[in-house]
């Protein structure tokens, strides 16, 4: 992605000293090198990212719509201009598919998590001059949960892309193949295995006694409507969701789903809650349950049972990074030999970008908050920088109709990224960004840098 923290970093370079503040938190947007508000939050330099499941990479792997789906996701360039400009792409708030819980904006957001779709900034012709954020939703089993939105106003996930392409940020019309490719890798999002569900959502294998409880609890009516549970809108056998809209106490919105929901804080339409506890807390004022601390507890533990999922989490490195930028490869594996300029230039522009800010994971040789592996870090700089300098020929040769040599050109790009390119990264990584040690001091060394501009003004 077009990255602001690509653009930041470089700051940086040249420090004389480096303090030392222990684990970095998360990295904000700030000074004059993006268009984006002072103090945005991004999230950009988290070292462990959600993990990412395809249903179709069950089966084999993933098929050419859905790579160009998830290539376009990841690309500014299919949005508006400001957006361009700030390098916001689909990825930046639902990162790997799954909410972005440290997502900030100021006058955009109130809290962490969420963000005002109808607020000015990406697109003030669609501001209802009200700041009224929802919550960043996961994107993981989105083929279950029509409709769409956090009121549920789309039946169709495809309308719904498109607006938020065009309305919410401003973007031009985009192609039908390329709306088409965006569901294709939406709907290819599968949730995180949990083996705690069984058939019908029931709980199985090693239940404790309060998950057991609180299984009981969720499917019992409430004593003062007992048409209503728990179960009734979250229904276990139907992915924990109705697919209708309810009022519980915070307006008209749709039943999300339960699955995975471990990693899905903050709660509610607009993230007001930032946990099971308070979430429970709300229904049981809202609807006047009487629930005993145990039953609270109990219904607690057996959210976090159906919330669950296999490994939620894994680290950033470079493999990670290339593989994606390999799905992304076999995109222009198809469009270069049919000649598909637009389709060329997107996957350039793409790639083109996560290549340069993967290059910034390796500090260059003036960057004091880094020290040992200077030959390393350059040669890994350098790998990247000739990918995309081939990258760019290949867009050149495609547009002027050369696509034989477009094709030879490619095949060049293949036999670095497979044969060089990794062990360059690998020899490099210690005094990588990827390093936690590393990540920390340089980030520690960029902070203050940007708190000495503050002082200074």
């Amino acid at each position: 992605m077009n990255s602001p923290w690509l653009r930041l970093t470089a700051l940086a370079s040249g420090l004389l000293v480096v303090a030392s503040l222990g684990r970095a938190l998360a990295f904000p947007v700030d000074g004059n090198q993006t268009v984006l508000p002072a103090k945005t939050e991004l999230n950009e330099d988290a070292l462990d990212k959600p993990r990412e499941v395809f249903q179709s990479e069950r089966a084999g792997a993933k098929s050419y719509m859905v790579n160009l789906g998830d290539l376009a996701f990841n690309s500014p360039s299919i949005l508006g201009e400001v957006a361009r400009q700030a390098g916001v792409s689909c990825g930046t708030c639902h990162v790997n598919g799954v909410g972005n819980a440290k997502f900030f904006m100021p006058k955009m957001s109130t809290r962490p998590g969420n963000f005002d779709v109808t607020g000015p900034f990406f697109n003030p012709k669609a501001n209802n001059l009200v700041l009224d954020p929802v919550r960043i939703p996961s994107l993981r089993g989105a083929r279950y949960l029509a409709p769409y939105g956090s009121d549920g106003r789309s039946a169709s996930l495809r309308d719904f892309i498109r607006n938020v392409i065009v309305n919410e940020f401003a973007g031009p019309e985009p192609s039908p193949a390329i709306i088409d490719a965006i569901v294709a890798y939406v709907q290819d999002i599968d949730f995180l295995p949990n083996p705690s569900l069984g058939p019908g959502g029931r709980l199985v294998g090693d239940v404790s006694e309060s998950e057991r409880r609180g299984e009981a609890l969720f499917s019992k009516p409430f004593p003062h409507d007992p048409g209503l549970s728990c179960a009734g809108c979250h229904v276990p056998s139907a992915a924990f969701v109705d697919h209708q809209q309810h009022d519980v106490g915070s307006g008209l919105f749709k039943t999300p789903t339960l699955r995975n929901a471990d990693f899905n804080a903050p709660y509610f339409h607009d993230g007001r809650f930032d946990s099971f506890d308070q979430v429970v807390d709300h229904f049981d004022r809202a609807f006047d349950l009487g629930l005993s601390a145990q039953d609270k507890r109990d219904l607690v533990a057996y959210l976090t049972a159906v919330g669950d999922g296999v490994q939620p989490y894994e680290r950033d490195g470079a493999g990670a990074t290339l593989k994606e930028i390999n799905d992304f490869n076999m995109v222009l594996a198809t469009a270069i030999p049919s000649g598909d300029k637009a389709i060329v230039a997107l996957a350039v522009d793409t790639i083109g970008q996560e290549l340069r800010e993967l290059t910034e994971r390796y500090p260059d040789r003036k960057n004091t908050s880094v020290s040992g592996g200077e030959q390393q870090r350059v040669s890994a700089r350098n790998s990247l920088k000739e990918l995309v300098l081939m990258l760019r020929r290949i867009d050149i040769a495609v547009s002027e109709g050369r696509n034989a040599d477009a094709a030879t050109e490619f095949r060049n790009y293949r036999y670095l990224m497979a044969a060089a390119v990794p062990a360059l990264l690998a020899g490099a990584e210690p005094w990588s960004l990827f390093n936690q040690d590393v990540h920390d001091q340089h980030y520690a060394a960029l902070r203050q840098v940007m708190q000495s501009k503050h002082l200074s003004h």
